[in-house]
């Protein structure tokens, strides 16, 4: 299996991790934010965590307008969160693309019981309107939030993610610099146990996922 164990404190101890810089450009230096590593090291796709994230107590908005509980809509059922945002060129959409592929692969039941939760790191631009459509060309299941940005960086940190606020380049591009990890929580526990570093593959999602949707390692 491609599975490495660390703990939540070891990985909280590396501490000024640049951030992915999906819009181009240099990745951030001395952000000040502590983030996590996504896990990939070597040929090992996925970081079991010995200290597993509590789930966020985070409501925001869906693609719907509607408020929605990540702790309550999600409780139980095996569920996958990004943060990242809808113009991004590269990582967000592949990292997302590789999921939905994956996904389909799974026997129906499955597919319906898994969640998977696209949270923006860019809410100015990312209207539920706008990120309803980005996420429809992906995979109609996946839930879009965004919301205050402030909120969702606070969440964010809970799960060791770090976020800046996106900021316009001199060539006019906007940059949302963020982590790139995807996080597995358990449907028995409701905790994250499982990170994804930006270069999980289709294959590595799809080896993973069933036992994922059943709370297991992978």
């Amino acid at each position: 299996m491609r599975t490495t164990r660390v703990t939540v404190a070891a990985l909280l101890a590396a501490a000024a991790i640049t951030l992915t810089a999906c819009g181009g450009g240099e990745p951030a230096k001395n952000s000040g934010i502590t983030q996590i590593s996504g896990g990939q090291n070597g040929n090992k796709a996925a970081t079991v965590l010995d200290r597993p994230f509590t789930k966020p107590e985070l409501v925001l908005t869906d693609t719907t307008g509607k408020p929605w509980n990540l702790r309550e809509q999600t409780k139980g059922r095996p569920t996958l969160i990004y943060f990242g945002y809808t113009n991004c060129p590269d990582v967000c959409p592949l990292t997302m693309s590789n999921i939905a592929v994956a996904r389909k692969n799974l026997p129906k039941e499955d597919q319906e019981n898994l969640r998977v939760v696209f949270v923006t790191t860019d809410p100015e631009r990312d209207t539920s309107e706008s990120l309803g459509a980005w996420l429809k060309a992906q995979d109609p299941s996946f839930i879009g939030l965004t919301g205050d940005f402030a909120t969702i960086q606070a969440a964010a940190r809970t799960l060791g993610i770090g976020i800046d606020p996106a900021k316009k380049e001199t060539d006019g591009s906007v940059v949302s610099m963020h982590g790139a990890q995807v996080i597995a929580f358990s449907p028995k526990t409701d905790e994250g146990y499982v990170l994804y570093g930006e270069g999980t593959t289709v294959d590595d999602y799809a080896k993973d996922l069933p036992k994922l949707i059943k709370g297991e390692n992978p």
